[in-house]
């Protein structure tokens, strides 16, 4: 399994949605670092990181089979950098065909959220993704029970329901 998201995505026949909380990743990250030292994308996609380009394609191909793509961002507000910086680069998910809504963390404090971020595929199979405190993957894991499924399905539709559109979201 190295590439489940991929997997699941090429898999997908109605639905693939993934919901994000936590308020930074992968800290080491070069394009991260560039971009903390004042690269930006100014919706423009000539500017987007190299890995950039095989998301895209994938995102297009699995969009254009009719997989409906959502993409939730539970986040603290005032934003880290981190979360800056997605939404710098969010412009390119959108072009890309998947939806994508931010919801402040304040907003979701009564909704009962799973532990961690996750992909959820054809509302039938969880694909959990463990971070280390600094916001590295450590593990991944498929879960199809569905009492699970279902909590992530009423969770991220609670989400959905209250997030903004990226169009409309404003950074604070």
């Amino acid at each position: 399994m190295k590439y489940p998201v991929r997997e699941g995505l090429a898999g997908a026949q109605r639905s693939a949605v993934h919901l994000e909380m936590r308020d930074g990743y992968t800290p080491h990250d070069p394009e991260f670092a560039r971009w903390r030292a004042g690269h930006r994308c100014d919706n423009d996609p000539a500017k987007l990181p190299d890995w950039w380009g095989s998301w895209a394609d994938l995102v297009a191909e699995t969009t254009g089979r009719g997989v409906v793509m959502r993409r939730a961002r539970v986040v603290s507000e005032p934003v880290t950098d981190y979360i800056r910086y997605e939404h710098d680069l969010t412009f390119a998910n959108v072009a890309a065909g998947e939806l994508v809504r931010w919801l402040p963390r304040r907003r979701a404090a009564d909704i009962a959220l799973p532990g961690t971020d996750l992909w959820m595929f054809d509302g039938s199979a969880v694909l959990f993704t463990y971070f280390s405190g600094d916001g590295d993957v450590v593990d991944r894991e498929w879960r199809t029970e569905p009492d699970v499924v279902e909590l992530v399905r009423s969770a991220f539709e609670a989400v959905w329901e209250r997030a903004t559109p990226h169009e409309d979201y404003k950074l604070v």
